[in-house]
């Protein structure tokens, strides 16, 4: 019989009723700037096949930058959750794996018939499988904080942003396409192996949290001077851009190094092993 008349539990109603209380709109704004990137990413897809290299090309530019606006927007706002998160990570596979391979193999690496799609696979499935780790190091309770300022691997905005370097070659006026599809394809899967490397690249999280006021000025100015060049000059600074990038990688790899090193030495010894140490100085004695 109690099964058919149960306690009133007001509790329980009230649960039901918070579900349908609105959203703010901080928690929606991160996630709207994602859903732009992703309908610029397959807009970029549509646009190759109509022969509109440049406009492609774009697209896939400005989805790479909001891809760095959605997540620091979401923490400005602190509107950060696991479905921004899970959504970020299946707009960034299809703008900079399927969107990326596909307007390449559009621009040159078709010449290379079954060669030349398995390249594209191997982008795509390189940035899926780098997005997918990056998801699993996010929930490390055990990854320490100076780790945070370094990408392990290329991300994949980046991984994107450098693999179309051969299509800001070609529109400013290198004859890539008369050089061959096979170096194109062999840059390709070195921005890959990149992506899925443990190869560390500074993040740039920190950079300028702090910023003294002598150089508030100059600052402004240089960001009108890049933002000119931008404009003006856009596929010759984004040559520079990626060039250095690619050469700085080193650099990135020492400071690791470097870091690492220091934070070895510094680190305190687990109580387990100095009770092991001692004992065995013990036995010895």
């Amino acid at each position: 019989m109690s099964d058919l008349f149960p306690p009133f539990e007001p509790e329980r109603a009230e649960s039901k009723r918070a579900r349908f209380k609105p959203i703010p709109f901080r928690l929606l704004a991160p996630n709207v700037i994602t859903l732009l990137a992703l309908c610029l990413g397959l807009t970029a897809m549509r646009l190759i096949v109509e022969g509109k290299l440049e406009t492609a090309t774009i697209c896939i530019l400005i989805a790479a930058a909001l891809d760095g606006v959605d997540g620091r927007l979401a923490r400005l706002l602190k509107g950060t959750s696991r479905f921004g998160a899970e959504l970020d990570s299946l707009s960034d596979f299809v703008n900079f794996g399927v969107a990326t391979g596909y307007v390449l193999w559009i621009f040159v690496l078709h010449d290379l018939k079954s060669v030349g799609w398995i390249i594209v696979l191997t982008l795509a499935c390189a940035m899926a499988l780098r997005l997918a780790r990056f998801n699993v190091m996010i929930d490390d309770p055990d990854r320490p904080d100076w780790q945070k300022n370094f990408f392990v691997g290329m991300p994949a905005p980046a991984g994107a942003i450098t693999a179309m370097l051969p299509v800001y070659l070609h529109i400013i006026g290198v004859p890539v396409q008369e050089y061959g599809a096979l170096p194109v394809g062999i840059y390709i899967l070195f921005i890959a192996f990149l992506t899925i490397s443990r190869i560390p690249c500074y993040a740039g999280k920190t950079l300028g949290t702090r910023i003294p006021r002598t150089q508030v000025l100059p600052i402004f100015v240089a960001v009108v001077i890049v933002a000119g060049l931008l404009f003006a000059y856009t596929f010759e600074v984004l040559t520079i851009v990626v060039l250095a990038y690619l050469a700085l990688i080193p650099v990135s790899v020492a400071r690791y190094r470097k870091l690492e090193r220091e934070h070895a030495l510094t680190a305190p010894v687990p109580a387990a092993e100095t009770a092991t140490d001692n004992g065995q100085a013990d036995r010895v004695s």
